[in-house]
């Protein structure tokens, strides 16, 4: 049987092993997320090897991305391990390695046009290298030898005449309701749905990409402006299939979980598409909080009434528009069905 480590370090000392202060230790202390084992005779605080592998759980699940205030919780779950923990820690750290790669690719693709005696306008080259390394950020090299709008000139120009055309209407007619503006709506949804091969995720992935590198707007042309503008002529124009199932008391509640909680929608379903890759029987903490997030949003957009549901589905099922760009697949609606069911 292996020796039982006994090892205790004083806060100060595992304050200088971990690289936090003294004032974390004793915050997370205060809030009963990391306490001590055992004090010494004189008080001090004394760590033993549990409570320091309980604090690399914690590092790595705020290094994840998961909130302070949240971290206690999935700790105390039974569905969580330090090895489930350090997978996803290799899983992040395999991904960054990936990008490093692809970049490295890329600078010595560069390398060898110098060498070749290749002199490309400097502008074109940094603003292609620009793009090209925030795109590596959210999709795969697989997932870009698929992305149209990626490799397709003929599709970058189709683009680039459509936001030229919405921004023109925009500024002559901020109104998304009318007709020339809904025309414009319908061709963006429609080239989405071809250029993403109606993959939820890459949507997703693609709305989060704009909300976060502002400096695609110069090799894109959307501007925050215009992708807020298009959005609420597509949300109208989706209002009006929707009209035909739900009263106007439920339209005026889908129009204002559109206004207000909208942009919540893209990073959830970008993170079920992760989860369900990772664990496709939904049996993770992960998948029972992402259920529980997709319920509070849908139930902000549909409320609680019972009759609203049966009509919602109808409406999905009957009206083909309401299905383009839907982003929620029925394979993550049932994934998320056998989480909650888990719960």
């Amino acid at each position: 049987m292996p020796k039982k480590d006994t090892t205790m370090l004083k806060v100060g000392q595992l304050a200088r092993h971990t690289g936090l202060t003294v004032r974390t230790l004793h915050h997370y202390d205060s809030i009963g997320l990391l306490s001590p084992s055992a004090r010494s005779d004189a008080g001090y605080r004394l760590y033993s090897r549990d409570d320091v592998a309980r604090l690399q759980q914690i590092q790595a699940l705020r290094q994840l991305g998961m909130p302070l205030a949240d971290i206690g919780t999935c700790l105390a779950s039974s569905g969580i391990s330090p090895l489930t923990i350090i997978d996803r820690q290799l899983a992040a750290l395999d991904r960054q390695i990936d990008e490093a790669a692809r970049v490295r690719a890329q600078l010595v693709h560069m390398r060898q046009q110098l060498r070749d005696g290749e002199t490309p306008e400097l502008a074109s080259w940094l603003t292609t290298l620009e793009h090209m390394t925030m795109y590596d950020k959210y999709f795969s090299k697989d997932e870009l030898a698929k992305l149209a709008l990626y490799q397709d000139d003929a599709v970058k120009n189709e683009w680039r005449q459509l936001v030229d055309e919405v921004d023109r209407q925009m500024k002559s007619d901020s109104a998304p309701e009318t007709p020339a503006a809904r025309e414009l709506g319908m061709r963006w949804m429609t080239m989405l749905e071809r250029d993403t091969g109606g993959d939820p995720s890459v949507m997703a992935r693609l709305n989060i990409m704009h909300e976060k590198e502002p400096g695609l707007a110069q090799s894109t042309g959307i501007t925050p402006a215009i992708k807020d503008f298009i959005m609420r002529v597509m949300g109208e124009i989706k209002l009006d299939a929707w009209s035909r199932h739900l009263t106007a008391d439920e339209l005026a509640q889908m129009r204002r979980h559109q206004q207000t909680r909208g942009k919540e929608w893209p990073p959830l379903i970008e993170a079920i598409s992760r989860e369900i890759a990772a664990d496709p029987t939904a049996a993770s903490v992960d998948a029972k909080l992402l259920a529980g997030q997709w319920m509070d949003l849908f139930h902000d957009m549909v409320g609680h009434h019972p009759d609203t549901l049966p009509r919602f589905r109808h409406a999905i099922e009957s009206e083909p528009l309401l299905r383009v760009g839907r982003g929620m697949t029925d394979e993550m609606l049932a994934w998320l069905r056998q989480a909650l069911h888990r719960a």
